[in-house]
């Protein structure tokens, strides 16, 4: 008799983000996913689990989605690859000419990868780049916020404020300046005080600084820490006055996550560089962007190739990817995507929002469809809650004792109720077996 999924994938396969034992022994429960429908996962024994995660906050528009689909089946039959080093094709540039027009032209380049953290190292090299071809090779350094997580690749890892993915490779790691977050956790003043010390490090600092990089309006990794619009809007200001670059990295927040196509959009700023992923081909295809302005792509136009920008990986804008990415986009433009979140944003909050009245919960928070709240509970809390939830048909990942719930766009009333409810008992049978 054949092993099933379970067994076979435990005996080959080394799973993210994860400490395998765990899997081994039972405690965190591994899924044999064979099929996905909408916003379902479908096991090998038939069972269903909601997936208020979007998979890892990728999937926006259901699994099996019947457009992208249909776009990736003719771009099959016309190219599937090819270099683009020397080479170009139609989907990566309509794709770049599209997302350029969502930025009103400011961002007008895009340059590809192929995950988050690598536009995170694209956009931090380029950063540095540019100043060392425009003359200023000592603005190098670059500044982070406490709490942020940009990637784990060691570049990516060199701006990322989370011990659990970076101190075991600390001795790799060219680690920047850790600011304070504006975290509302943090308190009232949380903005002025991370304001005040980004004005004291830029104005002391600013001529080694290349580039600030920021999670807008949420910090994924750090249980959703979530802070105001206005540190965007201040931050755009220092960096503008201390000549430093600007990088928001919405790899998890952009493609509407947080109410709006990009976060930085309700600060009324743009960066300087803009990095991408995750949500961009509707979680079918590993593809990522750094978007940056023409004047910056400028400064490297020269007649030596080492000025370039030779940043490189074999699939770069690969076609299959890109034709994702357009048809994601064309069900945004299609669907009024935004507008129909609003309301389904409102529908999950009604039957959240009695969780923020729970003894033991703290700041119960949302921002578009990201839905988050703390426990006060031991340290086990949050693998126990992962397992109610899973007995219940849900599948959600806490990141500690953070709840959270961040699904896909395309949530109908039923789902919504099961997906809250679930919630609210999982918390509860978790607390109840401390």
């Amino acid at each position: 008799m054949q092993d099933s999924l379970l067994q076979r994938s435990r005996a080959a396969v080394w799973h993210p983000c994860t400490q395998m034992k765990q899997h081994e022994t039972g405690e965190l429960p591994l899924l044999p996913i064979v099929r996905g429908e909408g916003p379902w996962l479908v096991g090998e024994d038939g069972r269903r689990w909601l997936d208020g995660i979007s998979s890892w906050w990728v999937n926006l528009f259901g699994h099996c989605n019947p457009r992208i689909n249909a776009a990736l089946h003719e771009q099959l039959d016309t190219l599937e690859h090819v270099i683009l080093a020397g080479c170009t094709h139609a989907p990566v540039v309509e794709l770049s000419e599209r997302l350029s027009a969502l930025t009103g032209g400011a961002l007008g380049h895009c340059f590809y990868g192929s995950d988050g953290a690598s536009a995170t190292e694209i956009a931090l090299k380029m950063s540095a780049h540019y100043w060392r071809n425009v003359g200023r090779p000592d603005k190098n350094r670059f500044l982070c916020l406490a709490g942020g997580y940009h990637g784990e690749t060691v570049g990516a890892l060199g701006v990322t404020d989370i011990a659990l993915f970076r101190d075991a490779y600390a001795p790799l790691i060219r680690a920047a300046t850790v600011l304070p977050s504006p975290d509302a956790r943090n308190g009232a003043d949380a903005v002025d005080v991370a304001i005040d010390a980004l004005a004291a490090h830029l104005d002391a600092h600013h001529a080694q600084t290349a580039a600030l990089i920021v999670e807008p309006l949420v910090q994924c990794a750090a249980g959703m820490a979530m802070h105001d619009p206005d540190y965007l809007r201040r931050a755009r200001a220092l960096c503008e006055r201390y000549q430093v670059h600007l990088i928001c990295d919405e790899i998890a927040v952009g493609f509407g996550r947080t109410g709006s196509f990009f976060a930085h959009e309700q600060a009324g700023i743009r960066p300087d560089f803009l990095c991408l992923s995750k949500g961009i081909t509707g979680g079918y295809l590993p593809l990522s962007v750094v978007m940056t302005r023409d004047a910056i792509y400028a400064a490297f136009l020269d007649d030596a190739t080492a000025r370039g920008f030779l940043h490189s990986h074999s699939y770069t804008g690969n076609p299959l990817a890109c034709r994702a990415a357009l048809a994601t986009l064309d069900i945004f433009a299609q669907d009024h995507v935004l507008a129909a979140n609003r309301v389904r944003s409102e529908r999950i909050d009604a039957l959240l929002r009695p969780l923020a009245d729970h003894p033991r919960v703290r700041h119960y928070r949302k921002r578009g469809m990201i839905f988050a709240f703390d426990v006060d509970a031991d340290y086990g809390f949050g693998r126990r809650c992962h397992r109610e939830m899973l007995a219940r048909g849900v599948l959600l990942r806490p990141i500690g004792n953070t709840v959270y719930l961040m699904p896909p766009y395309i949530l109908d009333d039923a789902q919504i109720g099961l997906l809250c409810r679930v919630t609210a008992e999982a918390v509860e049978a978790a607390l109840d077996q401390a």
